[in-house]
């Protein structure tokens, strides 16, 4: 666990002071996000905050491998998990940082996410099977394996970059997701005596913390955005922590806990995002049913819709931290209890409460600013003074 501890710790503190560096050369480079009518900034607002994560990544890698056991971790056998983070994600950040400065059309970004995911292929994070219900593993030959990895890491990536429209929103969601795969990787390898110094977790720990590092200075108000270059490069890192996870734990030995080969690998990842997937399968429903490309900006994502309710931009925030905190922490649940019924009660019971303090808060706060409103009117009159 301290080398864990020590990753996510370099990884926040590196990010964190980087950025403000990283905010004023985005400032000399010309990288700000201009005011446009979908977004909910008002003021011209630097990008490129994803080179302070990708500083903080390199960081925590550099730290890592001066840790021997960790440095087996990094270059274990078939794959490289240090040398494929490093490589692709100094592709797509350096895809980000053309995209955040000049414009890059959606063709060139996809094309080099086909590009990052390739790198891990042949660094050796593919799916090389899947867990099936019954407990036995459904191996994929590299027709299958290749393209269904290529598939993950591209939609993770565009999952993370459809949410990032509200500050801090994608760096928290991201956060919550990757210490929810931390927190069950790690703790599956305990308690089944495996070793706990593994890509997978440490990929999750890194991302954690270059999340944690950057969220102070991308929360509202936002003095800067992470742009394409740090929601493609944190989405990127979230799908290579999800593939390593799936062929990490041998579904022979999981099956003794009955729910291990279904949860862990179909559920668990795709729940702890599950906030940015359905947004963008939505987006790219309601555009291609209005005629338009999936790739094009709108101001219907769930956050705007948010905003739409009468919540403030923190509170919007805050809510869909709670969404995927739920998300994920049920699923953790469920990988270390045999009890669904209990897990189930207690997920419904906080999803019910949330979902009527997410439609009742923002009325009260509109009665309130109502009752103020008509007692400001009414002090004129009792003075004596016209209305």
């Amino acid at each position: 666990m301290r080398e864990y501890l020590l990753a996510i710790l370099i990884a926040a503190l590196v990010t964190y002071l980087l950025t403000p560096a990283v905010r004023r050369f985005a400032v000399w480079f010309g990288a700000q996000a201009p005011v446009r009518d979908r977004d909910v900034h008002v003021i011209p607002t630097p990008r490129l905050g994803g080179l302070a994560m990708f500083g903080g990544m390199v960081a925590a890698l550099v730290v890592a491998t001066g840790l021997p056991e960790m440095r087996k971790v990094l270059s274990d056998g078939d794959s490289s998990v240090g040398r494929a983070l490093l490589l692709s994600g100094g592709l797509i950040v350096l895809v980000g940082i053309f995209d955040d400065r000049w414009g890059v059309d959606a063709l060139t970004k996809f094309a080099g996410q086909v590009a990052a995911a390739g790198i891990f292929i042949m660094q050796g994070i593919q799916l090389f099977y899947i867990p099936l219900p019954t407990g036995e593993p459904l191996v994929l030959p590299p027709e299958y394996g290749v393209p269904l990895t290529v598939f993950v890491v591209v939609a993770t990536i565009n999952a993370v970059n459809f949410i990032d429209g509200l500050d801090g929103l994608a760096a928290g969601v991201v956060g919550i997701a990757a210490m929810a795969l931390f927190s069950y990787a790690y703790l599956l390898s305990y308690t089944n005596k495996f070793t706990t110094l593994t890509g997978a977790t440490l990929t999750a720990a890194v991302l954690a913390g270059i999340c944690v590092g950057f969220l102070p200075h991308n929360f509202n108000p936002a003095r800067v955005f992470m742009g394409d270059t740090g929601s493609m490069l944190i989405g990127l890192m979230l799908s290579a922590s999800t593939i390593t996870l799936t062929g990490q734990f041998d579904p022979a030995i999981l099956g003794t806990y009955k729910l291990f080969p279904f949860y862990v690998p179909l559920l668990l990842v795709p729940a702890v995002a599950a906030v940015p997937f359905v947004d963008m399968l939505l987006a790219v429903w309601r555009r291609t049913n209005q005629g338009r490309s999936p790739f094009a900006p709108d101001k219907q994502h769930l956050h705007h819709r948010l905003l739409e309710l009468g919540h403030s931009v923190r509170r919007a925030v805050l809510i869909m931290y709670f969404w995927v905190g739920l998300l994920a922490s049920s699923l953790v649940g469920l990988s270390f209890t045999n009890s669904v019924a209990l897990v189930a009660s207690v997920t419904g019971t906080v999803a019910v409460a949330g979902a009527a303090a997410m439609i009742a808060v923002p009325r009260m706060a509109a009665r309130r600013e109502q009752a103020r409103a008509a007692a400001g009117a009414a002090e004129p009159a009792r003075s004596g003074q016209p209305v």
